[in-house]
């Protein structure tokens, strides 16, 4: 009865130190995360919308729809630049 005890306790400790160790993992990553707050203003014209955006190498693709032919533009989320741009024929 008394290895059960002592087992039961030892298990305890180990899923208590556990946690806290899983805890303190998650916040560390957490602060590396780096985190951008932007703000993007695109000139296109009036009526268009984003349609999809996808991660493309370093770079954020965005489709756009409406006020024109549609088009994929290119911006680097570092700088906020645009990088390329790609009409499509309608």
């Amino acid at each position: 009865m008394r290895a059960l005890r002592a087992i039961a306790i030892i298990m305890g400790i180990m899923i208590v130190g556990g946690t806290i160790t899983l805890a303190v993992l998650i916040v560390q990553r957490l602060k590396a995360v780096p985190t951008v707050a932007a703000s993007l203003v695109l000139d296109q014209p009036v009526g268009t919308h984003i349609a999809g955006i996808a991660s493309a190498s370093d770079r954020f693709a965005l489709l756009l729809q409406g006020g024109g032919p549609d088009r994929v533009i290119f911006i680097d989320p570092r700088s906020g630049a645009l990088t390329g741009q790609v009409r499509l024929a309608r």
